[in-house]
């Protein structure tokens, strides 16, 4: 009986030896080594960049393109920014574009948001209007620039129409599908809780569809 206890002490020791390897063999794997960083997350994303330029070049090299105002060589691109940063334009070129981004995409989010809770909630408004959200989200938003600029010439609001058309029907969908997909359970007990109407929205079914509204918000933004 004695020896058996011994090594069943044994063995339990044993384990618990093997446990803590094991414990510091998973610690040790969740250290990214630098250079599998660079190896695998910096390196191809500058060799695609590379490629892209030799390309480019090459096209212009071998006059393949050999019209300027169609497509320019990286060197004249390069001297082009070189320019307008030293005449202190640069900035306010890509302001210009980054602000229309900014107020457009916000603008989106203000309409789409609402707009797909409507449709979420309310059937009739979502057999009414669902299909055709569907179909704009499903069209590139690049071929709303010809109608847009025959409509609002190029101007601003030819700008923040493109904006809305591509960037709403990608939220309000992407919200409509996070919607879908909450537990019946959650809007139970939220229902129980008092929370009804606007505050049952703002606090159970926006948070439980957040993957999904949050999905749409990064396709709106691109």
């Amino acid at each position: 009986m004695a020896g058996t206890e011994t090594k069943t002490a044994q063995g339990a020791e044993l384990a618990g030896v093997e446990a803590g390897l094991d414990a510091l063999e998973a610690t040790d794997s969740g250290r990214t080594p630098l250079r599998h960083t660079l190896v695998h997350k910096i390196l191809p994303p500058l060799v695609a960049v590379v490629v892209v330029l030799a390309l480019w070049q090459a096209l212009i090299t071998f006059d393949i393109v050999d019209d300027p105002t169609k497509l320019p060589s990286p060197a004249d691109v390069g001297g082009e920014f070189k320019n307008a940063w030293l005449e202190g334009t640069l900035l306010g070129y890509i302001w210009t574009s980054v602000s229309r981004g900014l107020l457009g995409f916000l603008l989106a989010l203000a309409i789409g948001t609402p707009l797909g809770l409507l449709v979420a909630r309310v059937k009739f408004v979502r057999a009414a209007i669902g299909p055709i959200l569907s179909g704009l989200q499903s069209l590139p938003s690049v071929a709303w620039v010809p109608p847009a600029v025959i409509w609002l010439g190029l101007n601003n609001s030819m700008m923040y129409a493109v904006i809305l058309l591509g960037a709403v029907p990608s939220i309000a969908n992407g919200l409509v599908s996070g919607i879908d997909q909450v537990p019946p359970l959650f809007l139970r007990a939220g229902r129980t809780m008092g929370a009804t109407g606007l505050k049952g929205a703002w606090h159970i079914v926006l948070p439980a569809a957040l993957p999904g509204y949050l999905a749409g918000l990064k396709q709106g933004w691109a």
